[in-house]
């Protein structure tokens, strides 16, 4: 990720430390750091190549999106997985986004339809995974899947519960790529659940758009949590 030159307002603590917020967000939610790792701050440091104020900085910050955590003694950690966790993030993710959903059908036009056509054309055409063989993560497919289920629910007209949506969203994430090896062998025509739901909002058959969306984050759920080691350990 570039950034400017080092005499620059970008270098203030505040601009830093929302950097690293970045970077450690996006690691967490790719499972770049273990569920229920310590979170040793020289070491992270080390990584980040920063200072350790603008890292508890970004760390505080994380702690509010669920995915770190501070424990009595043993400082900051990355936030444990537990399919109990999974099941009320997904029915939770289920009720906003059909709020959203519903939202962005009633108030459609032209633009939003356009958006969401061409979002899910991307997507369509962003395979899984490089190989056929194995699973071998594609890195263009998970924003280009992101991209798509924000486009349909881009509309509903409230930047609060967009805002909800990401966060619940990023979580689901977490899971899925933990257990995405799981996800890609598992039978299941993901394209053709992404072609049906882009179908039913655009046309505006609301009910069916909600019931199958609401039917496809479910059955992420379900594969995930079929995953057993995931959940092994304590996690």
């Amino acid at each position: 990720m570039a950034r400017t030159p080092a005499v620059s307002i970008d270098n203030r603590p505040s601009t830093r430390a929302t950097d690293l917020y970045d970077q450690l967000r996006a690691d967490l939610i790719n499972g770049q750091l273990e569920p229920g790792s310590k979170l040793v701050i020289d070491a992270l440091a080390g990584r980040y190549a920063t200072s350790a104020t603008p890292l508890r900085e970004a760390l505080n910050r994380l702690i509010s999106d669920g995915l770190v955590e501070k424990r009595e003694l043993r400082g900051f950690v990355v936030a444990e997985v537990s399919e109990q966790d999974l099941v009320e993030i997904t029915k939770t993710r289920c009720w906003l986004e059909e709020i959203a959903l519903r939202e962005s059908i009633a108030r459609r036009d032209r633009a939003w339809e356009e958006e969401v056509v061409i979002a899910h054309h991307r997507l369509a055409r962003t395979p899984r995974s490089l190989s056929q063989e194995h699973f071998e993560d594609n890195p263009d497919w998970e924003p280009a899947h992101r991209a798509f289920h924000r486009a349909l629910i881009s509309g509903c007209g409230s930047r609060w519960l967009l805002a909800f949506c990401d966060q619940l969203a990023d979580q689901h994430h977490r899971y899925r790529t933990l257990s995405a090896p799981q996800a890609f062998t598992a039978k299941r025509d993901v394209k053709s659940e992404h072609q049906q739901i882009m179908e039913a909002a655009v046309e505006g058959r609301a009910d069916e758009a909600v019931g199958l969306l609401r039917g496809h984050i479910e059955r992420t759920a379900s594969i995930v949590r079929a995953d057993s080691p995931l959940f092994i350990q304590g996690r």
